[in-house]
C-alpha cells in the first residue's frame, strides 16, 4: 500500500476518535508480524495513561468553558434590555477575559476531588444590587468567589459600571478589579430593566 494512503488512514482514524483511538494494528505497521497480546497490552496502558491525563485536563477546562457560558448568560440577564446593548461589546473585550482569568485561578486552585461541587449562583441581583453571579461549593453551600458590579458616580463625572469580584480566603473583604465601563452622564437605569 502507498505510503501516502497509509498516513492518511491513519490521521483520519485519529480525527474520527478524537485521538483516544490509535491505530496500532499490523495493517498500519507495514503488514508486519506483531504479538497480539503483546500489541493489546501496549494499547491498554497508552489508552489509560493519555485518558486518565486528558480527564483531568479537560475536566478543569469544561469546568471552566461551561461556567463561562454560564457568566455570560448571567451577566446579560443582570444588564437587562437598557443596559446590555449599550455596553454588551467593550463588556465581551475588557470584563469577560478577565472573568475568565480569575475563573481559571479559582478552578486551578481547587481541590480536584471537589471541583464537581463547584456551581453558579442562578439569579443576579436587580435594582441597584450589585450581585452578577456568585461561584460556589454545593456541597457546603459556601461561596468561593463573588462577581458584582457597582454603579460609580465620581463628583463632576459621569456614570461607570465598576466590575470586581472578592474571594473567600480574605473573607470577602477586598475589591479585586474587573474593569471599569463608561456608561453616561445621565443615571443608569436599574439592573434587569426591560
Amino acid at each position: 500500500m502507498k505510503k501516502w494512503l497509509k498516513k492518511s488512514i491513519v490521521v483520519l482514524v485519529s480525527i474520527f476518535t478524537f485521538g483516544m483511538v490509535t491505530p496500532a494494528h499490523a495493517f498500519w505497521n507495514g503488514n508486519q508480524e506483531v504479538d497480539k497480546s503483546e500489541q493489546q497490552k501496549h494499547n491498554s496502558t497508552q489508552n489509560q495513561s493519555i485518558t486518565s491525563f486528558q480527564e483531568s485536563k479537560f475536566d478543569r477546562e469544561n469546568i471552566v468553558h461551561s461556567m463561562m457560558a454560564e457568566a455570560e448568560k448571567q451577566s446579560f440577564e443582570k444588564f437587562g434590555e437598557k443596559i446590555g446593548p449599550v455596553i454588551e461589546d467593550e463588556f465581551r473585550q475588557v470584563i469577560m477575559p478577565n472573568i475568565q482569568r480569575a475563573i481559571e485561578m479559582t478552578v486551578k486552585e481547587y481541590p480536584e476531588e471537589r471541583l464537581e461541587a463547584l456551581a453558579i449562583s442562578e439569579k443576579p441581583s436587580g435594582g441597584i444590587g450589585e450581585k452578577i453571579f456568585h461561584i460556589y461549593d454545593a456541597n457546603t453551600n459556601e461561596d468561593i468567589i463573588r462577581f458584582h458590579v457597582r454603579r460609580d458616580h465620581p463628583p463632576m463625572d459621569g456614570y461607570y459600571f465598576d466590575f470586581h469580584y472578592h474571594v473567600q480566603f480574605d473573607n470577602y473583604q477586598k475589591h479585586y478589579a474587573l474593569g471599569t465601563i463608561y456608561w453616561d452622564k445621565n443615571t443608569p437605569p436599574k439592573w434587569m430593566s426591560v
